[in-house]
């Protein structure tokens, strides 16, 4: 019988969760991603939802989790020294559309500092058009956490799509209506 990698429980749990929470009425789910890497035998899966009521142009959260041929040849090779890289990479972004401050900029991060904690890297990247004189740009936030995601902490990442929720309605209040 086939047994499921980590990647795919993984997603199975995300998926499921996110829709359950879509299908409720809690949040819209936007965008969908699952990309097999060939050449390199990876694997990327990424979905994207943003709160009932909100527009997702002005403001979206994606959760995305990767497995690298390392990953898998660690997990099926079931070596003792190999079993620290049978998980997976979760990254967590958000896309917000907000004025072009200096202090807003500082309130994303100290929102987000204080929802994911001091420990998790944080990075902010801009775009704009450089022609177009407007005085707001897009904001796309990463939280990494440094680490992989093994398949017992299947039950965190419900949490982390509750802390995506929570972070969603606190960067709401910088968003540009």
């Amino acid at each position: 019988m086939f047994d499921p990698t980590a990647f795919e429980n993984i997603k199975v749990v995300i998926e499921g969760d996110i829709y359950d929470r879509d299908l409720s009425g809690e949040i819209i789910v936007i965008d969908r991603n699952d990309w097999i890497n060939a050449a390199k035998l990876s694997r990327k899966y990424e979905i994207s939802f943003t709160k009932k009521g909100y527009e997702s142009r002005l403001l979206s959260a994606t959760m995305t989790i990767e497995a690298g041929l390392e990953n898998l040849s660690a997990e099926l090779l079931e070596s003792v020294d190999a079993k620290q890289l049978a998980g997976c990479v979760v990254g967590i972004s958000f896309t917000l559309t907000h004025q072009n401050e200096l202090d807003v900029f500082k309130e994303v991060q100290k929102v987000l500092t204080e929802i994911w904690g001091g420990d998790r890297a944080i990075s902010q990247t801009t775009m704009m058009d450089p022609l177009e004189n407007k005085s707001h740009i897009q904001n796309h936030v990463k939280v990494t956490f440094n680490r992989l995601v093994y398949e017992e902490q299947i039950d965190d990442l419900s949490e982390m799509v509750h802390y995506m929720i929570t972070s969603l309605e606190k960067l709401k209040k910088l968003c540009v209506e």
